[in-house]
Order: structure tokens, then C-alpha cells, then sequence
């Protein structure tokens, strides 16, 4: 051994005998240097990043554990060996005085002992770390250390059958503890502090092996293969991938960046000002000689820069680099992965030129071709790490950045002043959350592709070069002449995208509107013209989605021919500059390799700047909302050292910042603990000032002050789809005492006893299954539990019952009642409290005209005073005309009162309440009950969750979804780009076939004789053919596929669209309009976009992957061996994965609803939010929403990775076995042959990754043709138009009769009428009354067949209505909603959708519904743009455009369905005498909370649980005492002697 370690032969690097023979060795030197150099410089290198966490002073947080105590002892045993081995390297030179140890021998040991210390150092360092279970960077070390030593390992075995010597001995025990090292270093030593964490998350507890393999997620896997998953499977997330965190760092970087764009933009408006702010020289008078033409261009110009102005006049450029900032360490470690793998991918072809080599040199030894076949699997593995780790980081980034636009836009939507808000509507803002969030995340998880492919193409283009030198320039030049095709064709794209994106929002701003309205298109039968509406701008949509697809052709064309012409250039060019350049096997086939990595880079380089030119539109529209104006926090003032509660200096007011002031010099001063009424006209400023009070509208000038906290109840009452506890409390603790105290003075308690749910009866979205009175008294109990210093009540006592609206002035809002000692503000359209009010602000037209207590404004004889007497004198003698001698208690012979101030004096003398009325008014009738919807939902065990939870496919997606997909797109289009693809793959083949035999000419024409030009000019001629028709096929695949993916896009969404409108009210009320947007909005985009591709993708693939496998069994036949074998590998892995990715897609699709729905519900209550000051609750609250979705999105992401890494294994068998079966077959094979199988084998791990990757992206894709299917498929309400059709004219009398009528809200509850009996007589004025739940709805409903009959009928001018179409019944009808609900767009469609009427005939309507002066002073008049929900008009003027409906419409029949609850009585005075005029000759029903507007009825229908108590006149009713003069005494309606009883 000593001959071998000398002096010499430690400066030899390379001795090619020790490799030039069948068992090869490394040199000595090699394997005492080198081989042990390595792995301790790797150690080196990573050392400092490790070290530094000792020297921060915090002390380790975990004891010391068993795991490292004996890594450590282990280290100390190793330090042990090396002293060891320097002690026996010393004792042989001393002991021996002829030979002497080389000084490696020194070296080493002594490096070793000084590495060993370092060890122990960095192993203390890890524990110390925090979350820290191992390193990467130890678990490496030992891993290079054992794998280097192996060559040592058995060249002293041979040399120990010399010679042993004490260094053999120290070598085997070193290695045996290194390998129990490596063991050790593979175990996770999870802290005490982090073992919860690892239960919840395993990814916290796994160690660096496991991540790096995904071995972590096998439970995850395993559990979703036995079962389906649930939400409640998923783990939770690391922090850096948690909602707080990532939103807490982007805003941040977003302040940041926006404060800088916000700098520039002034900076340029600023030198625009400037250059447009040069004045003429008015010198010798020649402003005034400027020509008419000039004049002309001057405006032309200045309306050019305004257009320019509207486009870019916002901050702009800054979302990018606020995200750049935001994650710039994920993106540095992902592109260092992304580096690191697109290096390896240029390995392999050189490899196999090498294999190729070895193949036709047959003397060279066999162990090369062993070597070559293992280092291409080596290469292939590490290369398949460094790409899952890079892709696993890219993901998990789009994740990030669609969470962190998510929650900006969320928070932001929050702060939003009002004339920011009008610019963007709800829908609007959930495309932002949805698509353009959506493109973010695409872009992101490809982002590096921007350099990496540029880096790949420069990489390829230097190895094929080396392969075939300049004639690779032709190649180039190919590659430079696509780039400004791609060019152009991504600038169209994105005028595309643009248009695309602008018909979505328009179809989702309506549809959004249609679901908030629904009720009220079914009551006007209105579905057909929103329907086409909708599919009007469907329709422009396909439009240009069929152009962008047709657009995207040409890329795709590029892509499967780019290579073609690369290589057909290159290899043209090559054969034809000199006749001894003959294409051999090496070259072709390394070139080949070469170019299939070109391959990826060339297509998703335009692909990517496609995106990246969507993306841009999606940039400029979140830049455009997330720079908006915020609410101005500082317009009210919270000054506690004010001696006023609420004070108003010389405030003027408006809604738009540049708008005409609303409210004007308005200066108010209100004392603590007083109750000041606001009253005024409709549009006079009420609401206006509420708001103004709440800081919602732009402070022009003056200020607001509020001493401490505010809870505001608004007109149209704000409900939470949540428990009616939680709808109270809202986010406060529970205190019971107070609790129990708030229910009893907003009337709800008794309610409670009756629903078995109780006080968790759950409530629908917007309230759907509660009354406008249930809904606004759980609106004024959240207030009244606030227990806030100020209360803003905007009308809330409009939409109650009369006996209601005192009950709660007397226990909760009045001078005795729960908020006594509180300053209480409280809009009023009624008189009834007011003279109990302590003062009464009286606003017109948005000024405060007086202000005072009742009796001295009566006093001043004002126009307060004014209007009080004339409304009174009508009231009082329409009231007089028909109960004969009806008379006011108290009333003053002198002075004209009231009907309401009854209830004001029976309040002042105490002598009634709610429980000291008379039998007739037991205790049963005193509380208003809850709507029979909501006790019979939550009655029984089955409802009482009205909104249930979102049903989740499970299990696989059954075929007859697939089959539903392909007959939407049609059997022939189906079939026709299916054959296309086939013969694209047999042009595949053959081209391929080819190829190997064009490498053959090299053998048959050396280079010494010349290559004849025939035969060169058919091989290119035939090359640059089979691929041409390769890339026309394709692209006329392409075409037929889009076709038919456009015809499968139009039928689906025609049947949802249809199928949603023709579905029943329940559907609606049991349903949160989230889930049906989702469908419409995330799985329609689905079904256009991501399905065809996922579709193509997968085809293709299919068949690239049975060429591949064709190609390489018919190149090396041994190959067909393993085929079987890896093709059940591969199915068993891609079953489970399948089976588990499936679920977690559905989860990620379910959990996304929430998200929007929350959205929605949370802007259409900014006002209450804001005014409570929660906010921040809320931000939180869409957080955890967001982080249940991301579980999802994380888990989903991880299993992709999960499988790709098993996949890319598999892949790199087939190449190693390729590789393999060829070194064995190389006596029998030739090189074109050799060289064919390898270089396609490389490309199966792409192929089967993206097969794999694709076929899931499909099932999963699928899943919303599944979704979108369910909902096609809900059971319709009856057919809009029946065989039997009614006559001309009908109803031409009116008559109306109940016959044993019976109606239920659903088969399994209770009924809620009960035998309904009654005629009613045509042209006759009946008034339903009733407390609320009694059925008065129901029964209106039933007249439009919006709830069927369980028995009986109705018959109208003596036709069964249930034998009539729905739209031929309700379109004859005509109802007054109690809810004046608006849609978006003219006020001309909000009267006409079907364009029936003439504008004559429109400008009449107005005119009796008063209108038409204000519609006469609009700008646009008819054509008037109206807001989503109408919220630019007040609530009166929206009630009187529904009065002008029905003028329109002028049917026999007439329900009023509380017309005139939320409207002021001088308006309710106006609907009610144009009623009585232009209905004179017309049945009339109606429903009303003001017994008044039904004294001149011709007869009043009392009901009471759902049955008919009193039916008779109002004068008839009123003298026998029984419910009607309940409720008309309540409403202070009664004879001065039944008073006295």
C-alpha cells in the first residue's frame, strides 16, 4: 500500500490505465482529494448562514432532545476518528525512518477535525433556530460524504487483501458512523412548541428529505383515496402563506409604491397645466382675431387630452412593484431553482451524444454505456427536484398574490367614499376579486419564464452551434422573424381581452341586479326581456372569445411548427453549405434534444407575453379601483369636550366631490339624551343628512361633531345571512340581562319561544325569509344593544305595523323607552310621536328651514304648521266619509289634528300599552310574530337551517358529465378535431421514422464521397413537409375545437341562464345569491376558457405519449419488457392522486362562494359597518374566508407537486431503461436507432407530467360543467306560457274568488293559509290587514302563483288560474311592491323593458305619478341613467316610478303590497289619490300598515293565521269591536266611547 501513497502519484489527476480496462478505478490522488475536498467545501460554503443564529442572544427555546444528543455523540466519535487517524499518520513517519506519509494524509484528518467541531457548532445552531426540525444543508453533507467515500471504500478493501493498516480500520468505522449520520440526519427533531403545529400542519414537522419528495402529503393522499375530503380534512396553513400575513406586507409595499405613483401623477398633471395654461398675447388685439378655425382644433385637441385624461388620470404603474417588493425572497429562491434546473435540462443531450458515441464505437468498454445510462437517471432525478421545488414556490406565489389582490380590494371596498363607490358596482368589484385577481395568479406562477426562456433559447442556440456551427443561424433567424408575429398577435389579444372583460362586467353587473330583484321580475313577469339582456351581451362576449380563439390558433400553429422550421432550417442549411456535411446520429440526434428543450421555451414565450398583455388589463383595472378616493375620515369630528351631542356648524354638503351641494348650511346643535325628529318632503335632504351625520358625503365646508360611539339603523333594514343572535349582537359580547331587555323592547322575545331554533334561528341573505317589519326590528335591536352614546334612525318605524311602530316608540325609542337617556336622531315620515320628540328639525329641499319643539312650531304657523293641517283635514274627512262617526279622541274642534296624534295622547295619558288592551287584543295577537316562512323553515328539524350548506361532489366525475360537455359542443366537432389530431401523430411518427433514416446517409455516404443533392433535397423536402402538415393540422384541430368549445359555452350558459329564471321563489330564498353567482362568473369562465385547453392539451398529449412509447418499442424492441410494468406504476399513482385532487378542486371551488358571497353582503352594509366602526371585524372576518379557500388552493398545489415528482421518476425510468436496453442491444442496433429512442424517451417526463397534469386540470375543470349542470337541472316553477291560453282582454271584470284555498312553503311543512274562502266582486277596493305573519303576503302571493296551491283554487273572472302559463297570469296583474326595487339602466327600461308603450304614453304616467316634472329637469329625461338598485334616486321617487309601472300597465286587478310603508305621508297622500282616480274602475287589494289609506276601502279582509277572521266594511267592522278596531285603535282610529273601555 505504502508503493501506492507516494508523493507522485498525488499530483497525478488522471491515470488512464486505471479507466482504460473493464474494471475501471479512480486515482488515488482523485479519491484522497477531491472526493473528500467536496463535501467538506460544501459544508464551508453553507456554514455562515447557519452560524449567525448563535449569535443572537436569545437562548434556546427546547431542552435538549435524544435525537440530537446523539447526532452530537456521533460528531464527538467522528472528531474521535480523525485525532485517531493524525495520531497513526504520526506514528507510521516517526516509527519508520526510510518512508514517509504524503502530506494529504496530514491534511485531511486535520481537516476533519476542525470540520467535525463546525458540525457540532451548526447542528446546536439548527436547534436553536426557530421552527427549525433539520437542516438541508447537514442532511447534503453527509449524503456527498458517503457517496464520495464509496470509491475509497473499495480501493482499501482491495488493497486489505495486502496489506491492513490502522487507517483501514478508522476509514470503516468513520464511514459506518457517517452512514448512521445520514440516517439520523433524515429524522425530523420537532420541538415541543411546534408538535401541535405538526398535528395540524404536517409540512411544520417534516424533515428536509420528505420536503423535498413530498412524503409529507402521503396522509393527505391516502385519506382522500378511502374517502372524500371535507373542509374540515384540510391542514393548516404555514404563516407566510396566511392571509394576515401576506395582506399585512403587501399593504405595506402598496402605501408605498401608491404614494410614489400618486407623486408622479401630480407631477404630470402639473406640467400639463402648464403647457395648456400659455395665454395668448392679447397684444394689437389679436385674441380676439383668433380664426373660427382655430377655435375648431382648440376644442378638437382639448377633447383629446380629456379622453387622454380619463384614461390614464390615476395613479398608475405601481401594483407590480408593490407585489415585486412583497415577495422579491420567494421570487430570488424560485429563480435560483429555475436557474439551477434550466442548466441541468442542457446535461442530458450531451449525454447522449455520448451514449450515441458509444454505440457505434464498438471496442469501447461496456461499463461507459453503464455509466451513461445511470448519469442520465442521476441527472434526470436531480433535474426533476430542482423543478418541483422551483414550480412548488411558483404556485404557492400566485397563490399569495391572488390573496393579497383579494384582501386589498376587500379592504379597500371598505373605504370607498360614495362617488367612488358609484363608479364600480358589485359586480364590478367581484370581477376584480374573481378574474382579474385570477389573472394575477396565472402570470405569477410563470413569471420567471420571462428570463428563464430567453436564458434556455441563448443555451440551446450555444450547444447547436457546437453541433452544426453557423449554419444554427438560420435557425435564429427562423426564431427572430416569429417574435413580431407573436408581437402582433399579443396587441390584438389584448384589445380582446379588454372587450371580453367589458361584456362580463356588463353581464354580471345585471345578473347581480336580476338576483337582488328576482321577486319582482317573476310579480311583472319581466324574465324574458333581462334574459335577453343578459344573453345580448353573452352573445357580444362569444363574439370575441370565437375572434381570441381563432387569434390563439395562429400561436398554436407557431408553436407545433417553430420547431420544424428551427430544426428544418438549421439542418437544410447544414447538408447544403458543404457536401460533406452529412447528418450523422450524434449530431441529429443531440440537436433533436436540443431542440425538443427549445420547444418550451418557444411556445410559452408568447404564450406568456399573451398573458402578460391580459394581465395588463387586469393591472390597469385594480390600479384604477384601488387608487380611488377613500371615505374622508376626518369629516366628523369625535370631541368629547363639546357641550353638544351632535353639533353642525354652517355644514354644506354633497355626494359627488365636484357635484352641486345637497344639503346646505345646515347648523344644528343636539343636547345630550334628547330625541329630535327629522321631517321634510320626499328628496328634501332627511337620509342625506343622516348620512352627512355618519361622515358618508363630502364636507364641503363647515363641521361635524359627535360625542362618542354611533349606531345607525338605516331605511332598507341590513341583515346578516347569520343567526338572528348573531344578527344582534353583532360582533359584541353576549351580556344575557341586556339581551333579554333588548328583545322585549324591540318585540322579538315572545317571537323566540316559538321557534325551536330560538334565538339561533338562522336568517336568510338580505333577510329573504323575514318581513320588511321583522327585518328592521332586528335591525333596531343590533342598534339598541350597541348601547352607543348616539343613535341615528333613519324611518326605521315605516316598515312596521302601526300597534308595532308604538310599541317600540314607547319601550325602546320615546321619552320612557330602553335609549331614554341616549341622543337619539330619528327620521319620520309619520306625525304620530312627534309631539313627544323633545325637537323637531323640518328640512326642504336640503335646507333646515325650522327647528323647534311640536308645539311651537304649530305655533309659528309655518310651513310645518301648513302641512300638518292640510294633510290632516283630508285624512279627517276621507275618514269621516266612510266611518260615518268616527271621531279622534281628543280632537280640538278649533285645530285640525292628526289621525296619528290619538296615539300620541293615549301614550301621554298611559292609558294604554301593548299588554292593557282589550280580549279581542290578547297576548297572542299584541307581539308581531315572525313570518310563517321563517317559523315553518325553522319549525322542523329539517329547516331549520334555511341556508344550507353547499353540496359537494364526491367521488369521480361521472362520464355522463363528459358526455353533457361533448353534445353541448356537438358530436361533429367533436369527432372531426379528434381525427385531425390522429393524423397529426401519424405525421408525428413518420417524421420522426424519417429522421432516423436521414441519419443513416452518414454510413452510406461517408463524408469522403459526395452526398448526392437528390437524395439530400427529398430528405429536407420530405422533413420540412410531414412538419408543416403537422402544424395545419394542428391548427386546423384548433379551429374545430374552438368552434365547438364556443357552441358548448353558448348551450350551457343558455340552459343555466333559462333554468335560473324559470326556477321557483324557494330556490331563491334558500339559496345565497354567491352560489349562483360562482356559477355564472368562476365556472362559466371555466367552461370557456380553461376546458377547450385542457381539453386540446390532454389529446395531444395522449397521442404525443403512444407515438413516443411506438417510437421507442419499435427503435429498441427489449423496451416493450418494461412498458406493462410502468404503465401500471403510473396508472396506480395517477388513481390515487386523481381520486384526491379531484376532491380538493371541488373544496377549492366550494370554498371560494363564501368568499364572494361575504363580499357582496359586506358592501351592500357599508354604511352600518362604517358607522359602527367595524371595520376592522370585518377584515378579519373575510380573512379566515379567505384562509379556509387558501387550505384548499395550498393543499391543491402540493398534491400536484406530489405527483409530478413521481411521475418525473417514472419518466426517468423510461429513459434510464431506453438508455439501458440500448448499451445491452448495441451489438445489434444502430446509432440512428439508439439515438431516436433516448432523445424521445427525454421527453417523455414532460409529456407524462403534462398528460397527468392536464387530465386532472380537466376532471377538475369539469367539475363546473358539473356545478353549472346541477343548476340546470333545478325543478322549474309551472311553464310561462300553458296550452290553455286566456282570452283577449282578461280579466275584463276583475272578480276575484277563493275556493277552500290551501297554500305551504314546502311538501314537508305546515299549511300557511287554511282554507281561504271569499269573493270579491269586481271594481271593488278591499284592504287586507292583519299582523304580521298573519298571511297577507302569502295570499297576494298566491294571486301570482309565486307559491302553489297545496288545495283549492282562485279563479279570476271565473278562469282556474292554475290551468293558466305564469307569464299569461302575472302579466295581466299588476302589483306595487312594498319594495321599490330599480335596475340599472334608462328609467325608460326600469317602466318598459319590452318597449311596448310610446314615450307619449311613458311622459303621461309620469305625469300622474308626479314625476314628470323631475324626470322633465333630468339632462337625459327618459334616458336617464339609473344606479344599481337605484340608489341615485330617493326611496319616494323610486316608489312613485313603481306607481308609474302600474299606471302603465293599467290591468282590472290592482295589489298594493304595503305600496306606501317606507314613503312620507304627503307621498303616500299623492300614490293614494292617483290610485282612487286612475284605478276607479279596477278591483283593487290592498295590503297596508296604515289603517288609514284603507278607510274608503269597500271592504276590509281581516287575517290571522293564515285565515280570514272579519270581512265587511270598515263602518261594520269598526262597531263590532273585534280585530279590525284592534288595530284601528292601535293606529289611534276609534270612537271616543270604545277608547273609554
Amino acid at each position: 500500500m505504502s508503493d501506492i501513497f507516494t508523493r507522485r502519484d498525488y499530483l497525478v489527476f488522471q491515470n488512464a490505465s486505471l479507466l482504460d480496462r473493464p474494471d475501471p478505478d479512480l486515482p488515488v490522488c482523485v479519491e484522497r482529494t477531491v472526493l473528500v475536498w467536496v463535501p467538506l467545501a460544501f459544508l464551508w460554503f453553507r456554514a455562515p448562514w447557519h452560524l449567525a443564529t448563535l449569535f443572537k442572544k436569545t437562548p434556546p427555546k427546547a431542552p435538549l432532545s435524544k435525537l440530537y444528543i446523539c447526532k452530537q455523540v456521533l460528531v464527538s466519535l467522528l472528531f474521535l476518528t480523525a485525532v485517531s487517524e493524525l495520531a497513526a499518520t504520526f506514528g507510521e513517519d516517526y516509527g519508520s525512518a526510510n518512508k514517509k506519509n504524503p502530506p494529504v494524509l496530514y491534511a485531511n484528518p486535520a481537516l476533519f477535525v476542525v470540520s467535525w467541531l463546525l458540525v457540532m457548532l451548526l447542528q446546536e445552531a439548527v436547534r436553536r433556530r426557530e421552527k427549525a426540525v433539520d437542516s438541508g444543508s447537514l442532511f447534503l453533507f453527509w449524503l456527498l460524504q458517503v457517496v464520495c467515500e464509496i470509491f475509497s471504500f473499495q480501493s482499501l478493501l482491495r488493497e486489505a487483501l495486502k496489506e491492513v493498516r490502522p487507517h483501514f480500520h478508522l476509514f470503516y468505522i468513520a464511514y459506518g458512523l457517517k452512514l448512521i449520520a445520514l440516517v439520523l440526519s433524515a429524522m425530523a427533531d420537532v420541538p415541543p412548541d411546534l408538535q401541535d403545529m405538526a398535528k395540524k400542519n404536517p409540512e411544520v414537522g417534516a424533515p428536509f428529505l420528505s420536503r423535498i419528495t413530498f412524503n409529507w402529503f402521503n396522509r393527505m393522499i391516502f385519506k382522500g383515496y378511502k374517502r372524500p375530503l371535507v373542509l374540515e380534512d384540510m391542514w393548516e396553513l404555514n404563516e407566510m402563506d396566511s392571509t394576515g400575513y401576506i395582506s399585512q406586507r403587501f399593504e405595506e409595499m402598496m402605501s408605498q409604491e401608491l404614494r410614489k405613483a400618486r407623486i408622479r401623477l401630480q407631477k404630470k398633471q402639473d406640467r400639463k397645466k402648464k403647457s395648456r395654461s400659455k395665454p395668448y398675447s392679447d397684444h394689437n388685439g389679436l385674441v380676439k382675431g383668433i380664426s373660427q378655425d382655430m377655435l375648431i382644433m382648440s376644442e378638437k385637441r382639448s377633447k383629446i387630452e380629456k379622453k387622454e385624461d380619463g384614461e390614464t388620470n390615476y395613479p398608475h404603474s405601481w401594483l407590480v412593484p408593490s407585489i415585486a417588493k412583497t415577495f422579491k425572497w420567494v421570487l430570488i429562491e424560485s429563480a435560483f431553482f429555475k436557474l439551477l434546473q434550466d442548466l441541468l435540462a442542457f446535461v442530458s443531450p450531451q449525454l447522449l451524444k455520448l451514449l450515441i458515441g458509444f454505440t457505434k464505437d464498438k471496442p469501447v468498454h461496456a461499463w461507459q454505456g453503464y455509466l451513461y445510462a445511470s448519469l442520465l437517471l442521476l441527472v434526470a432525478i436531480i433535474h426533476s427536484m430542482f423543478l418541483q421545488q422551483f414550480t412548488l414556490r411558483s404556485f404557492k406565489l400566485g397563490m399569495r398574490v391572488r390573496a393579497a389582490i383579494t384582501a386589498a380590494v376587500y379592504k379597500k371596498a371598505l373605504t370607498l367614499s360614495n362617488d367612488a363607490r358609484k363608479e364600480s358596482t358589485v359586480g364590478q368589484m367581484v370581477t376584480l376579486i374573481s378574474a382579474d385577481a385570477h389573472c394575477f395568479n396565472e402570470v405569477t406562477n410563470f413569471i420567471h419564464l420571462l428570463w428563464s426562456c430567453p436564458v434556455q433559447i441563448a443555451l440551446a442556440l450555444s450547444f447547436l452551434w457546437v453541433e452544426l456551427g453557423p449554419s444554427v443561424l438560420a435557425g435564429l433567424l427562423v426564431m427572430v422573424l416569429m417574435v413580431p408575429i407573436n408581437g402582433l398577435l399579443a396587441i390584438k389579444s389584448k384589445s380582446f381581452q379588454a372587450k371580453s372583460m367589458t361584456y362580463k362586467d356588463k353581464r354580471m353587473k345585471i345578473l347581480n341586479e336580476i338576483l337582488s330583484g328576482i321577486k319582482i321580475l317573476k310579480l311583472y313577469a319581466w324574465e324574458p326581456s333581462f334574459e335577453a339582456q343578459i344573453q345580448g351581451f353573452r352573445e357580444q362576449e362569444l363574439q370575441v372569445m370565437r375572434k381570441s380563439a381563432y387569434l390563439s390558433s395562429i400561436p398554436t400553429f407557431i408553436f407545433f411548427c417553430a420547431p420544424t422550421f428551427v430544426s428544418l432550417a438549421t439542418f437544410a442549411v447544414f447538408v447544403s453549405v458543404s457536401p460533406n456535411n452529412v447528418l450523422d446520429a450524434e449530431k441529429t440526434f443531440t440537436s433533436i434534444s436540443l431542440f425538443n428543450i427549445l420547444r418550451a421555451p418557444l411556445g410559452m414565450l408568447p404564450l406568456l407575453i399573451s398573458a402578460m398583455v391580459q394581465m395588463s388589463v387586469s393591472k390597469r383595472r385594480l390600479e384604477k379601483f384601488l387608487s380611488r378616493d377613500d371615505l374622508d375620515i376626518n369629516a366628523v369630528n369625535h370631541d368629547n369636550s363639546h357641550s353638544a351631542a351632535v353639533s353642525v356648524t354652517d355644514g354644506t354638503f354633497t355626494w359627488e366631490r365636484n357635484g352641486q351641494p345637497f344639503l346646505k348650511n345646515v347648523s344644528l346643535d343636539i343636547n345630550p339624551g334628547s330625541l329630535v325628529a327629522v321631517v321634510g318632503a320626499v328628496g328634501s335632504g332627511k337620509s342625506s343628512l343622516i348620512s352627512a351625520l355618519l361622515g358618508e358625503m363630502h364636507n364641503l365646508s363647515g363641521s361635524v361633531n359627535i360625542k362618542g360611539s354611533v349606531a345607525y339603523v338605516p331605511q332598507q333594514a341590513w341583515i346578516q345571512n347569520a343567526t338572528l343572535k348573531d344578527n344582534i349582537l353583532f360582533g359584541s359580547d353576549l351580556d344575557e340581562l341586556r339581551f333579554q331587555r333588548v328583545l322585549e323592547a324591540c318585540a322579538l322575545e315572545q317571537d323566540l319561544e316559538l321557534l325551536p331554533a330560538g334565538i339561533q334561528a338562522e336568517i336568510g341573505e338580505k333577510g329573504i325569509n323575514l318581513s320588511g317589519g321583522q327585518k328592521q326590528r332586528v335591525s333596531l335591536a343590533r342598534a339598541a344593544y350597541s348601547s352607543a352614546d348616539v343613535y341615528l334612525l333613519d324611518d326605521p318605524l315605516s316598515a312596521v305595523d302601526s300597534h308595532v311602530g308604538k310599541h317600540l316608540f314607547e319601550r325602546l325609542i320615546g321619552p320612557q323607552g330602553l335609549l331614554k337617556d341616549k341622543t337619539r336622531i330619528l327620521v319620520t315620515h309619520g306625525i304620530s310621536f312627534l309631539p313627544y320628540v323633545d325637537e323637531i328639525v323640518v328640512l326642504v329641499d336640503g335646507v333646515v328651514s325650522e327647528v323647534g319643539s311640536y308645539s311651537s312650531l304649530r305655533a309659528s304657523k309655518g310651513a310645518f304648521s301648513e302641512f300638518l293641517d292640510t294633510y290632516a283635514k283630508q285624512e279627517s274627512s276621507e275618514a269621516q266619509e266612510k266611518s260615518g262617526d268616527v271621531v279622534m279622541k281628543g280632537q280640538d274642534p278649533q285645530v285640525s289634528c292628526p289621525p296619528g296624534d290619538a296615539v300620541s295622547i293615549l301614550l301621554k295619558e298611559g292609558g294604554s300599552s301593548l299588554h292593557s288592551q282589550s280580549h279581542a287584543c290578547n297576548s297572542n295577537r299584541e307581539k308581531e310574530n315572525f313570518s310563517p316562512r321563517a317559523k315553518e323553515e325553522l319549525g322542523s328539524k329539517k329547516g331549520q337551517r334555511l341556508i344550507e350548506t353547499e353540496t359537494v361532489q364526491t367521488g369521480g366525475v361521472k362520464f355522463s358529465v363528459y358526455l353533457q360537455y361533448l353534445r353541448s359542443m356537438g358530436w361533429c366537432y367533436g369527432t372531426m378535431f379528434i381525427t385531425v389530431y390522429f393524423i397529426q401523430n401519424l405525421a408525428f411518427i413518420g417524421q420522426n421514422l424519417w429522421l432516423s433514416d436521414w441519419t443513416n446517409d452518414a454510413v452510406r455516404y461517408p463524408n469522403e464521397s459526395t452526398y448526392p443533392a437528390r437524395i439530400r433535397d427529398v430528405r429536407v423536402g420530405a422533413y420540412g413537409g410531414l412538419g408543416m402538415a403537422q402544424g395545419f393540422l394542428v391548427f386546423v384541430g384548433t379551429l374545430l375545437l374552438a368552434d365547438g368549445a364556443i357552441c358548448a359555452s353558448r348551450t350551457l350558459h343558455t340552459r343555466l341562464l333559462s333554468n335560473i329564471l324559470r326556477a321557483p321563489m324557494l330556490f331563491f330564498d334558500t339559496t345565497p345569491s354567491g352560489r349562483v353567482v360562482n356559477r355564472f362568473a368562476k365556472d362559466m369562465f371555466t367552461v370557456d376558457e380553461l376546458i377547450p385547453a385542457a381539453l386540446r392539451s390532454v389529446i395531444l398529449k395522449m397521442l404525443e405519449l403512444l407515438a413516443t412509447l411506438v417510437i421507442i418499442c419499435l427503435a429498441v424492441p427489449l423496451f416493450t419488457a418494461v412498458v406493462i410494468p410502468l404503465i401500471a406504476i403510473y396508472y396506480f399513482v395517477e388513481r390515487f392522486y386523481l381520486t384526491t385532487s379531484r376532491q380538493l378542486r371541488r373544496l377549492d371551488s366550494v370554498s371560494r362562494s363564501p368568499i364572494y358571497s361575504h363580499f357582496g353582503e359586506t358592501v351592500s352594509g357599508l354604511p352600518v359597518i362604517r358607522a359602527y366602526g367595524y371595520q376592522e371585524r370585518f377584515l378579519e372576518q373575510n380573512t379566515v374566508t379567505i384562509d379556509n379557500n387558501l387550505k384548499c388552493v395550498c393543499q391543491l398545489i402540493v398534491s400536484n407537486r406530489w405527483m409530478a415528482i413521481r411521475l418525473e421518476f417514472l419518466g426517468n425510468l423510461v429513459v434510464f431503461f431506453s438508455a439501458l436496453f440500448a448499451v445491452i442491444s448495441r451489438d445489434s442496433l444502430d446509432s440512428g436507432l439508439v439515438g431516436l429512442s433516448v432523445s424521445y424517451a427525454l421527453n417523455v417526463t414532460l409529456i407524462l407530467n403534462t398528460l397527468v397534469r392536464m387530465t386532472s386540470q380537466l376532471e377538475t375543470h369539469v367539475v363546473s360543467v358539473e356545478r353549472v349542470k346541477e343548476y340546470a337541472e333545478i325543478p322549474n316553477e309551472a311553464a310561462w306560457i300553458a296550452e290553455k291560453r286566456p282570452p283577449d282582454g282578461w280579466p275584463s271584470e276583475g272578480r276575484v274568488r277563493f275556493e277552500d284555498y290551501k297554500v305551504r312553503y314546502r311538501p314537508e311543512l305546515e299549511l300557511v293559509l287554511h282554507g281561504i274562502t271569499c269573493d270579491i266582486r269586481s271594481n271593488e277596493k278591499i284592504g287586507i290587514v292583519g299582523r304580521t305573519g298573519a298571511g297577507k303576503s302569502s295570499l297576494t302571493n298566491c294571486l301570482f302563483r309565486i307559491m302553489e296551491a297545496a288545495e283549492g283554487r282562485i279563479l279570476i273572472d271565473g278562469v282556474d288560474i292554475a290551468r293558466l302559463g305564469l307569464h299569461d297570469l302575472r302579466s295581466r296583474l299588476t302589483i306595487i311592491p312594498q319594495d321599490p326595487v330599480l335596475f340599472s339602466g334608462t328609467l325608460r327600461m326600469n317602466l318598459d323593458p319590452f318597449e311596448k308603450y310610446s314615450d307619449e304614453d311613458i311622459w303621461k304616467v309620469l305625469e300622474l305619478a308626479h314625476l314628470k316634472d323631475f324626470v322633465g329637469g333630468l339632462a337625459a329625461g327618459l334616458q336617464h341613467e339609473v344606479a344599481e338598485g337605484g340608489e341615485n334616486l330617493s326611496v319616494g321617487q323610486r316608489q312613485l316610478l313603481c306607481l308609474a309601472r302600474a299606471l302603465l300597465r293599467k290591468s282590472r286587478i290592482l295589489i298594493l303590497d304595503e305600496a306606501t310603508a317606507a314613503v312620507d305621508l304627503e307621498t303616500d297622500n299623492l300614490i293614494q289619490t292617483t290610485i282612487r282616480r286612475e284605478f276607479a274602475h279596477c278591483t283593487v287589494l290592498t295590503i297596508a300598515h296604515r289603517i288609514n289609506t284603507i278607510l274608503d276601502s269597500s271592504r276590509v279582509m281581516v287575517l290571522d293565521a293564515g285565515k280570514i277572521v272579519e270581512f265587511d266594511s270598515p263602518a261594520t267592522l269598526l262597531q263590532k269591536q273585534g280585530q279590525f278596531f284592534a288595530l284601528a285603535r292601535d293606529s289611534g282610529i276609534c270612537t271616543a266611547e270604545t277608547t273609554s273601555l
